[in-house]
C-alpha cells in the first residue's frame, strides 16, 4: 500500500522540494501583465513586470524553459480575449496566467457580473489544452482615494472570479489579500500601475500560489516623505495635469494607450538570466 500521508497533509504553505513540472508559459493581459510601472531597458518592451520575473524564478529550476507574453497596456477584457487567446492556445502553453477585466470594471457604468461572464468564456477556451490556469483577483483600493469609489464593483468581481477558479480548477493569486502593496510606495507616479517592488511582491505572490521555491524575498520601501499640505495638494495637481487629464481625454476621444503596440514576447522563448534575491 502507498503512503499517502504527506499528500494529505501538504497544503500550499508546505515547501515544494520538488522540481516544478512547467516548460512553457505564457501570460495574457493588459499593462498589469506587460510590465508598465517597472521599466527596465533591458527587458523587451523596455517593460520587466511581474510575469518577466516569475519567469526568471521558473526558468531556473528547470531546463527548456520557454515564455511568451501578449499582453497589451490598455486593453479591454474583450480585445484580450479577441486578440490574445487563440494566439497563446497555438503556442501549446503547459502554464497561463490570465489578468483580465481590471480596465472594464474601473469603467463608470460597466456590470462586474457581463465581465465576468466574458472571463468566464475565455477560461473555457484557455482550459481546452489543459494548460495549468492562474487568475488573479482585483487589489482592494481602499487606500487610493482615486479608485476607492470602484471598491465594491471589483469586490463583486472578485468573487465572480472565485466562483469561476473553482469551477474550472484555477489558481488564484489573491491581490485583494495582498496587503504589502495597499500603500502607495508600490505604485508608480501615475498612481495607476504598480513600481518595481509593486512587481516584485506580486511576482512572490503568484510563486507562492504555484508552490514554487524562489529566490525572491521580502523588499521594504522607503518612509513617505513628510509634505505639508500644500505640498501634497502641489502633488496632486501635478499628478492630475501629467496621468489623470490625459487618461480622460483618451477615453473621450475612444483611444487607448495601447494602439499601435504589440505584445513585447509574442513567442515562447527562453529566459536568458535570473537576478540575485535583492535584485528588484
Amino acid at each position: 500500500m502507498t503512503d499517502t500521508t504527506d499528500d494529505q497533509n501538504r497544503s500550499p504553505f508546505v515547501e515544494n522540494v520538488q522540481p516544478h513540472p512547467w516548460r512553457r508559459y505564457v501570460a495574457l493581459g493588459d499593462s498589469f501583465t506587460e510590465g508598465i510601472g517597472d521599466p527596465s531597458p533591458e527587458s523587451p518592451g523596455g517593460n520587466r513586470g511581474w510575469a518577466d520575473r516569475v519567469a526568471e524564478q521558473l526558468a531556473a529550476s528547470v531546463d527548456d524553459f520557454a515564455y511568451a507574453n501578449l499582453a497589451v497596456r490598455g486593453k479591454l477584457i474583450a480585445q484580450i480575449v479577441s486578440d490574445q487567446v487563440e494566439p497563446a492556445l497555438e503556442l501549446s502553453p503547459d502554464l497561463i496566467t490570465f489578468c483580465a477585466g481590471g480596465n472594464d470594471v474601473i469603467r463608470p457604468g460597466t456590470d462586474p457580473d457581463e465581465i465576468a461572464t466574458q472571463f468566464e468564456d475565455a477560461i473555457i477556451r484557455l482550459s481546452s489544452g489543459g494548460a495549468t490556469i492562474v487568475i488573479f483577483t482585483g487589489i482592494d483600493v481602499a487606500f487610493t482615494p482615486v479608485f476607492r469609489p470602484f471598491r465594491g464593483k471589483i469586490a463583486i468581481y472578485n468573487e465572480n472570479l472565485r466562483a469561476i477558479a473553482e469551477k474550472y480548477d484555477c489558481i488564484v493569486a489573491d491581490q485583494w489579500a495582498l496587503k504589502e502593496i495597499q500603500d502607495p510606495r508600490f505604485f508608480a507616479d501615475d498612481r495607476l500601475h504598480m513600481n518595481p517592488l509593486g512587481h516584485h511582491e506580486v511576482a512572490r505572490m503568484v510563486l507562492r500560489a504555484l508552490n514554487v521555491p524562489n529566490t525572491l524575498t521580502p523588499m521594504q520601501p522607503e518612509p513617505l516623505p513628510r509634505l505639508s499640505w500644500r505640498e501634497a495638494r502641489a502633488n496632486d495637481l501635478v499628478w492630475a495635469r501629467t496621468h489623470l487629464v490625459p487618461w480622460v481625454l483618451r477615453r473621450l476621444r475612444h483611444q487607448s494607450s495601447g494602439d499601435n503596440v504589440s505584445a513585447k514576447r509574442p513567442e515562447p522563448q527562453p529566459v536568458i538570466g535570473t537576478p540575485s534575491p535583492d535584485q528588484i
